[in-house]
């Protein structure tokens, strides 16, 4: 298992409100997750960093005090760590006057050699890229996905929609949410993306397959992020790699 991140704050921004974290449990599994903050000043900041420690320490412990033993322990897991860390950013929300109405995206996934285990909140994305192909596996909590699902748009015109950046989900700005839970299985050469939506809302799903298609993660990763900042990158931009 190859596993590869970066973030970047991108060709405009002036602070990056991106995180991610990539943690190994033991040989042959390894959880890894991409949180994209919102609000003012640094509360973006501290929505997506405190959300991926309460999430990576939430999984952690699941694996130190009642290890999942199928498929649906895995999600189950998956979910309650990304309610756990809403729990703490909302908390830390109505706490901190300076930090009100904070949020952030998160989509985390646990990587198995034979599948992988996903949750999703917001619009940061997890891809699969199998030999020729690329399949975006979560589904986007945004207003543009509501209308790309209604006939209304297609995927390329929901990318440079004005709008793209609405999100109908988020984590930390309720006291709950509910995580989309995904699983698709996995087999050697298998590549897992993560990402926020500063990469997907720039580079088509034909640029991250043409990009992914050799090389090991943190030559992908690298790759993905040059031709991103190359084009603009007007937000900030955080890009995760896992290769079987």
């Amino acid at each position: 298992m190859n596993l590869f991140g970066l973030t970047d704050t991108g060709a405009v921004r002036r602070e990056n409100q991106d995180s991610y974290a990539i943690r190994e449990l033991n040989d042959q599994m390894a959880v890894a997750v991409v949180c994209d903050g919102m609000g003012g000043a640094r509360a973006g900041n501290v929505a997506s960093a405190v959300a991926v420690e309460t999430f990576t320490a939430a999984v952690e412990d699941f694996f130190r005090q009642r290890p999942p033993q199928n498929r649906d322990d895995r999600l189950k897991m998956m979910r309650v760590s990304s309610q756990k860390a809403n729990r703490v950013v909302f908390e830390l929300s109505e706490s901190t006057p300076e930090y009100q109405g904070m949020g952030t995206t998160l989509v985390g996934a646990l990587i198995l050699p034979e599948e992988f285990c996903l949750v999703n909140i917001g619009d940061s994305r997890a891809y699969i890229i199998r030999e020729n192909t690329i399949k975006q596996i979560t589904q986007d909590h945004s207003l543009v996905q509501v209308l790309v699902a209604r006939g209304e748009l297609t995927q390329e015109q929901a990318r440079v929609h004005p709008k793209k950046n609405l999100i109908t989900r988020a984590l930390g700005v309720d006291n709950e949410v509910q995580g989309d839970v995904f699983w698709t299985p996995a087999c050697m050469g298998d590549r897992l993306l993560l990402c926020s939506d500063g990469l997907s809302n720039v580079l088509s799903d034909q640029q991250l397959l043409d990009t992914c298609r050799s090389g090991d993660a943190e030559v992908c990763c690298r790759q993905l992020m040059a031709q991103t900042l190359e084009l603009g990158a007007p937000d900030n931009v955080t890009v995760i790699m896992a290769q079987l």
